[in-house]
Parts: structure tokens; sequence; C-alpha cells
């Protein structure tokens, strides 16, 4: 069964992307705001509504950056569903998670950070550190490689 997830990417006027610290199996990763797609919704709608819980911004969903596909023993098939997203204004904030009570949050903390300083943090997935710049700046080589428009 396909299991569907979608991910934020959020720039701000200095071209740093939103990330929001998780903790899991006893580890923190730097990630960009995501989940699930919840029944009923679909990817757009999703990504939007993630955004909202994670950091309290308020996005609109644009071009459909990276689609990954999954497949591993433990969480079995599942894609997700990576989007350029816009905001006009507001300063992100630590939101929370409703899938998870107060005592076991796995948010930790969000923050707009460079490809600097994203280096030296641990980040998933980890092709974030380095292919999602080439994307923005035109020099991905990639099957789909494109240059984003903002």
């Amino acid at each position: 069964m396909w299991i569907g997830g979608v991910r934020a990417i959020i720039l701000d006027k200095k071209d740093r992307v939103l990330m929001v610290r998780q903790h899991h199996e006893g580890r923190d990763l730097w990630m960009v705001p995501g989940g699930a797609v919840e029944e009923g919704e679909n990817s757009r709608e999703a990504v939007v509504r993630e955004v909202r819980e994670e950091t309290g911004l308020e996005v609109t969903a644009g071009k459909l950056i990276w689609h990954v596909e999954q497949v591993c023993e433990k969480k079995g098939q599942r894609f997700v569903d990576f989007f350029l997203c816009s905001y006009t204004e507001g300063e992100p904030v630590l939101g929370r998670d409703p899938e998870f009570d107060d005592e076991h949050q796995v948010l930790r903390e969000v923050a707009f950070l460079s490809q600097q300083e994203l280096s030296g943090r641990e980040v998933y997935p980890p092709y974030m550190k380095d292919e999602l710049w080439k994307i923005l700046s035109g020099d991905y080589t990639g099957y789909d490689a494109y240059k984003i428009r903002r």
C-alpha cells in the first residue's frame, strides 16, 4: 500500500530555506516542514496544512520540485512530494505535531538556514544539503533538470 507524504521548500528573502529540527530515534534531524497526506486531501492541500501545523506560516504550494518514491522493509512503499512554497509575511514559530501528545512532541526548533549553516547539521534527506541549491541556481543536471523561477 502506498502512503503519501509532502515537504515544503520555503525560502526567505536571503535565500535561506525553512527547516524544522525534529527528534527521532534518539537523534536530531533537520528537515523541511511536512508530513503525511490525510484522507480526502491532495498533496497541495496537505503541504499547506503541514506547514501551518509545524511553523504557523500560511503558504501557497507552487512548483513540484521532487516526487520521491521510497521502498523500505520497515516502512513499506511510500511517496513524498516536495513543493516550492511561498509565503508573504510573518515569522515562523515552532508548532506541534497533532499525532503526538505534549510529552512526546518531536518538533524541537524552526529556523531559516543558509546552505552553509546546513552543511554542519544532520539533514534528512541528505540530498537537501546540495541538490536543492543546485536546482535553485539552475545548475542541476539530473533527469528532470529545470530552473526554479521565483
